[in-house]
């Protein structure tokens, strides 16, 4: 049966916009995304017209990326299709594991760590990451001898729950089980808050789908993300 508190899920990003992550929110009309800098995900209405399609592109800008993120809405002709990547969407049903909130090898990312964070994205192309996005909610990450290894964060913040995101590891430092450790800190974080977690993920990464099963997340439903270039 579905989780009558997870319908918000099936507008993150417009519900992270419309709450949590309105001191962010930049609007026009029904239209709205996040500044440049913190993310391209955009959100138009549930049954958006072409006014609203036409707000989304004044405030993007001529030839700009409109990230539509799981939005099944199609824009009007003259918007250039960019990507189309199918994936699922992930909820968490399991239980928080007792060490998560105190694994002292899990460290917070402040600001002073994002070249270091950027860095690691470039190399490891989690998915988007810019140098402001950490301004949507905590990230955390483990170091070897100082250096930045691993890290995942907080990102889409629909009512109740939030997104875990960018969940990545350096090449020479996989296999020793730092990917799970930081879901589950993070898990445990969010759980603190009487919030759940949930998180997307490529439908062709199989590894990364078999670990969040493993750490007690159920694929909810099927998602397609697509980004456009407005006219």
């Amino acid at each position: 049966m579905e989780d009558r508190d997870a319908v918000v899920l099936d507008d993150p990003v417009g519900e992270s916009l419309r709450g949590h992550h309105t001191h962010l929110a930049r609007r026009l009309g029904r239209a709205a995304t996040y500044p440049p800098g913190v993310s391209t995900f955009s959100a138009v209405s549930i049954d958006p017209g072409p006014a609203d399609w036409a707000d989304l592109a004044r405030l993007l800008g001529r030839g700009e990326l409109a990230d539509m993120f799981s939005c099944p809405a199609t824009p009007p002709p003259g918007w250039e299709p960019m990507f189309v990547l199918e994936g699922l969407q992930m909820v968490w049903h399991g239980g928080v594991h007792p060490c998560a909130e105190n694994d002292t090898g899990v460290v917070e990312l402040r600001a002073d760590s994002v070249p270091e964070m950027l860095d690691l994205v470039a190399r490891t192309r989690p998915g988007p990451f810019w140098p402001r996005t950490r301004e949507l909610g905590t990230y955390v990450g483990v170091r070897d001898n100082g250096t930045l290894v691993a890290m995942a964060g907080e990102r889409l913040r629909p009512p109740g729950w939030t997104e875990i995101s960018t969940v990545c590891t350096a090449p020479d430092a996989r296999g020793r089980g730092h990917a799970a450790r930081l879901i589950r800190a993070l898990v445990a974080r969010i759980a603190s808050r009487g919030e759940r977690p949930f998180l997307h993920v490529a439908e062709a990464n199989t590894a990364a789908i078999a670990l969040y099963e493993r750490l007690g997340f159920q694929t909810r439903k099927r998602v397609t993300f697509r980004g456009f270039r407005t006219p």
